[in-house]
């Protein structure tokens, strides 16, 4: 009887799990099988294979034949390549640790590009995953900004709304905007005159404070100057006074000569002493006019402003 290698379904409506059998040629799809030989899971990616190579290997080479479904699976696990060289082993053609070599290195390259294949596919899985949130954000958003939107618009309908009821004529939104301009206008000048202010008002306080200080100094000053000349007077009229004896005891003519000469330029500095005396105010008075003209300055500052 004609043996064959292929698939038996298994498992639910679409989730189909299939069964590797070995089974007669003339038994249906689901009916008896010979033996099991594994099974096959297309629902993952990649697919899942679960298959007892060497009874596959062993079936194959008694003549049982593999469905095309089953031939793809086999080449897949190298079933295909393995009686290939047991073929040439039993030919003679090659030794049987050139065909394990030769295997063996295929089977490594094989699970190479099947481990970089599953590499791919997670990394695809993953991005296109990402994809999605990205795209499922950018609708969040944009719906969050149409609701905003759509209550503004909601709260501009109340406000005109209750404009219209009280009764109030309608602004244009450029006298709007004009109005703001001005209002800003106003503030910053309001700030810029507050500022100034306050930074003339420490200057003149300050020169009102020094003027008096400076005032009493050249008061000191000129008192220390009409005391200085007024005791030089003095000493002079005393040195003339000593000298007065001893030229009357020479001549009477001399000392008649002399006491004139010498009286006069005593009388003219007691003079000039007297008259600096009176022409120079006091420092009490300075003091008072120094004091007056920072308030009459005041006066006329307020009554500017």
């Amino acid at each position: 009887m004609a043996v064959k290698i292929r698939l038996a379904r298994r498992g639910r409506k679409k989730m189909a799990i299939y069964d590797v059998i070995v089974a007669d040629a003339r038994s249906p799809r689901d009916g008896r099988f010979i033996e099991k030989l594994g099974q096959y899971n297309p629902n993952t990616t990649p697919a899942s294979i679960e298959l007892n190579d060497e009874k596959a290997l062993d079936w194959i080479l008694k003549g049982a034949k593999p469905t095309d479904t089953m031939r793809a699976i086999l080449s897949y696990r190298g079933i295909m390549l393995k009686k290939h060289l047991q073929i040439g082993v039993q030919k003679g053609a090659i030794t049987q640790e050139d065909a394990d070599k030769k295997f063996e290195t295929w089977s490594n390259t094989k699970e190479q590009q099947i481990s970089g294949q599953v590499d791919s596919l997670t990394k695809k899985r993953e991005d296109e995953k990402k994809a999605r949130m990205d795209a499922e954000t950018k609708v969040k958003e944009a719906r969050t900004q149409e609701r905003l939107e759509k209550q503004k618009a909601l709260e501009a309908a109340a406000v005109e709304a209750a404009r219209i009821a009280r009764g109030e004529p309608e602004e244009s939104s450029e006298e709007a905007v004009e109005d703001e301009t001005a209002t800003e206008e106003a503030s910053a000048e309001e700030t810029t005159i507050e500022a100034t202010t306050t930074e003339e008002a420490p200057v003149e306080t300050a020169t009102a404070e020094t003027t008096p200080a400076e005032a009493i100094s050249t008061e000191e000053k000129l008192v220390e100057d009409a005391s200085a000349e007024a005791t030089s007077v003095e000493e002079t009229t005393a040195k003339a006074t000593e000298e007065k004896p001893a030229e009357a005891t020479t001549t009477e003519e001399a000392s008649a000569e002399a006491t004139p000469s010498e009286e006069v330029p005593a009388e003219e500095t007691s003079a000039k002493a007297a008259e600096a005396t009176t022409d120079e105010p006091s420092p009490a008075e300075e003091a008072t006019a120094d004091e007056e003209k920072p308030a009459e300055t005041e006066n006329k500052e307020k009554a500017s402003e």
